[in-house]
């Protein structure tokens, strides 16, 4: 039971976990979702909101557009993240899922450049960066909220169902996009066949909305309300005690952010450059490998609370580095079986660092600041490495003219995440209640039933 002065939490019933890991998990969902589908969608895109007078300055100016709203998801986790450290995380974690679903919504309603003209890429720009704002606070707000009602030995594994929704989004919107080219002609297609993925998330908003106003907050912050100890200035006080964890988790995000869209986005662009595959077999390699990436989450969960966050830290690492290369030359392949097998590779290492990514950004920080401070490293180490890693992987083939090159980028920034993983304190079944300025080890530590 919760005591004040043990600094124990209440036991959440499974029931009440559940609901905890639903409503989670659905606006990750719903963030991760619209992410990829405007990958899928971007040529039709640019087609519908760009001048066409140059086809391919309009899918640059797409992708730019898309550039812009990765780039305030930093502004929003700093946002939201103190919001949620002085309000509590089920109220902002309301307002995210409303405002991403909306932002999602609104782009499947607006009129194209052939209508209004300029204002259509304005309003597509405005759409983009409310949806990547509220995004900013989605993740870290619902691995908080997971961590927090979740018992200290099985963290890793309940929090792994954070990931899972996130390769399931992209498997979704990989799926419905195959789905959309073979039942739905291309004049379809064009029509307004492109607007259906974007309004789906509507009804998957007000589902999401409704599950979390459903929920209490967590124990965590409510004890926090009770013993009055809300920051208020979050900001400054995650900036000047926690910023050498804040760092370190970083570096080791690095990984994870770059690993997740070379695995994720970009591998699909690889099979077809590299290997000369079709976009359906790049598509149905990448929705295997996807689906195979969410198979895999419980287990790295498992794997995570057995054996310690560093150990997994290692794993990760040490896999990313061993695999990347095999994946690539099997995804120059062109063939599709080669191709998923090769992208599953990766996934191994991608999953290994988003699971245990999910558990360390709670247990890294005490609860005063736990939301700012996650959410902080978070967005801006996925804005640095994650929104970066198509370009950066296209220019580095373009100047060696190695279709390798990635795999080596991959290797050095697996490397800057062992050194800053490692620095940061073991905190595998701690207590997120009794967290100081620094995570204290808590002894007996026993392996997690599934």
């Amino acid at each position: 039971m919760h005591n004040n002065k043990t600094g124990t939490i209440d036991e959440v019933s499974p029931a009440t976990l559940r609901r905890v890991l639903a409503a989670s998990a659905i606006g990750n969902f719903i963030e991760w979702f619209d992410f990829a589908i405007y990958g899928f969608m971007a040529v039709i895109i640019s087609q519908h909101f760009f001048p066409q007078g140059d086809p391919t300055l309009a899918l640059l100016q797409t992708f730019a557009v898309f550039a812009v709203s990765f780039a305030l998801r930093p502004l929003g986790g700093i946002f939201f993240g103190t919001l949620g450290d002085r309000i509590g995380r089920k109220n902002v974690l309301a307002i995210t899922i409303i405002m991403m679903a909306s932002a999602t919504a609104m782009i499947g309603l607006l009129p194209t450049y052939q209508s209004i003209g300029l204002l259509a890429p304005l309003a597509l720009t405005l759409a983009r960066c409310a949806q990547g704002f509220s995004a900013g606070g989605e993740y870290a707000g619902a691995c908080a909220f997971v961590m927090e009602h979740a018992p200290d030995k099985k963290r890793g594994w309940y929090g792994s169902f954070i990931p899972v929704s996130t390769f399931s989004a992209f498997a979704t919107a990989a799926a419905l996009g195959l789905c959309l080219n073979t039942l739905v002609s291309e004049a379809t297609m064009q029509q307004w066949g492109w607007r259906i993925p974007f309004l789906i998330a509507a009804p998957l908003g007000l589902i999401g909305l409704y599950m979390r106003l459903k929920l209490d907050d967590s124990p965590a912050f409510r004890l926090i309300q009770q013993e009055h100890q809300a920051p208020n200035a979050p900001l400054r006080e995650t900036l000047n005690s926690h910023a050498p964890i804040i760092i370190s988790l970083m570096a080791f995000i690095s990984a994870t952010a770059l690993s997740f869209y070379m695995f994720s986005t970009y591998f699909a662009t690889y099979m077809q450059v590299a290997g000369g595959a079709s976009r359906q077999t790049a598509l149905l390699a990448s929705l295997g490998a996807l689906v195979i990436a969410a198979l895999l989450c419980p287990v790295a969960g498992y794997y995570s609370d057995k054996v310690g966050r560093r150990n997994t830290i290692i794993t990760a690492c040490v896999s990313l580095a061993i695999a990347v290369f095999p994946a690539y030359g099997l995804a120059a392949s062109g063939t599709l079986w080669a191709s998923m097998l090769g992208a599953s590779l990766m996934a191994v290492g991608a999953v290994l660092c988003g699971v245990v990514t999910a558990a360390l950004l709670s247990e890294q920080f005490p609860t005063r600041v736990r939301y700012t401070a996650s959410a902080l490293s978070y967005n801006v180490a996925y804005t640095i490495f994650g929104g970066t890693a198509p370009l950066v992987a296209t220019w580095l083939i373009d100047l060696t003219g190695n279709n390798l090159a990635p795999a080596w980028y991959l290797i050095a920034i697996a490397a800057i995440a062992l050194i800053g993983g490692l620095r940061l304190p073991e905190t595998n079944g701690i207590s997120l209640i009794a967290i100081p300025d620094k995570p204290v080890r808590r002894p007996d530590i026993s392996a997690p039933a599934m």
